[in-house]
């Protein structure tokens, strides 16, 4: 009989993953792909040690409540924990780790390919080309945002936002930040710290949010603080869906107090809000900040580091 934790992979990880999991526990991996319910966590919890889960997978207080006293672990494939009750989980004496750090570059990528392609029209400039509508050439022709040399606006300048920091340097972009702590100089590296959201949006032509989602952030973004941003501003989402109140995002673009939206991230999920899909100055994407395969094998490496180290009965580096 094994003496290796049992442990439930709630979702088709990387190969690479899923080789060394299945070489150190005895595992369950759910080769179809779907999100895991509530019932199937419930149920998982009375037979396996260990669980890690995605993003999609829901550990409300309900389930919580719930879970059998076999369950001794959920080691998250993700960095944000908000579909996690995290004291209702600790109540239960079951631990609770995450995956930072190994994601900030790839999530960056996608804010800046976001930053870029709403300022300069990619939604309209593609479906152009790709409809054989392209049939003309002016000087006034899809006129864009430029990005060198405007202001960039950082809500939540954690490793994420670091790291689109240094790619938004390469641009010669002046950066502006609104954090829980003010960074040391070293880290800071120039960019001007604001104490209140609201002086930070002021000086914002470009703004990229990188902050959890809390009951503190939910609708960070809503309509008073919208009418704050430069005219023409562009607001890029690559954190949680849940920072923007997205009729506000509507109604600020109708005016033209927003320019464009560069959108990885969506109230609802998956699916994203079918209004979006009438603007051009949306550019969108699923969710895939993170999706690259260096990433996604960074991910599930520290994961399973994680659950490596509590049953070593170690402290797992990223303990909550």
């Amino acid at each position: 009989m094994s003496t290796k934790p049992r442990l439930w992979i709630t979702r088709r990880l990387s190969d690479a993953t899923l080789a060394r999991a299945s070489r150190d526990y005895e595992v369950d991996i759910n080769y179809d792909d779907q999100p895991g319910t509530a019932a199937q966590i419930i149920a998982a919890s009375a037979e396996f040690d260990a669980i890690i889960p995605c993003h999609s997978e829901h550990f409300s207080a309900e389930v919580a409540g719930q879970l059998a006293p076999r369950l001794k672990i959920v080691a998250n494939h993700s960095v944000g924990v908000d579909h996690c009750d995290l004291p209702a989980l600790k109540a239960r004496g079951i631990a609770v780790t995450n995956t930072p750090d190994v994601l900030s570059d790839a999530t960056a990528e996608i804010a800046m390919l976001l930053m870029l392609g709403a300022a300069r029209h990619a939604v309209a400039g593609d479906r152009i080309v790709r409809s054989g509508a392209w049939d003309n050439w002016s000087p006034s022709f899809m006129v864009g945002k430029q990005v060198t040399g405007a202001r960039l606006g950082i809500i939540g300048m954690g490793r994420v936002g670091l790291a689109l920091a240094t790619k938004a340097r390469g641009f010669g972009m002046e950066l502006h930040y609104h954090n829980r702590t003010k960074l040391s100089d070293e880290k800071a590296q120039g960019a001007i710290h604001h104490d209140q959201v609201e002086s930070l949006l002021a000086q914002a032509d470009f703004l990229s949010l990188h902050c959890p989602a809390t009951a503190e952030t939910t609708n960070l973004m809503n309509a008073d603080r919208f009418a704050l941003l430069p005219p023409g501003a562009v607001v890029v989402n690559t954190a949680r869906g849940a920072l923007i109140d997205e009729d506000a995002l509507l109604d600020a673009l109708a005016s033209g107090q927003v320019a464009a939206a560069g959108l990885d991230c969506f109230q609802t999920e998956p699916g994203g809000n079918p209004a979006f899909s009438d603007h051009d100055n949306i550019f969108m994407l699923p969710h895939i900040g993170s999706a690259t395969k260096q990433t996604r094998d960074a991910m599930g490496f520290r994961a399973l580091d994680n659950l490596d180290a509590f049953f070593k009965g170690e402290t797992p580096q990223d303990l909550l």
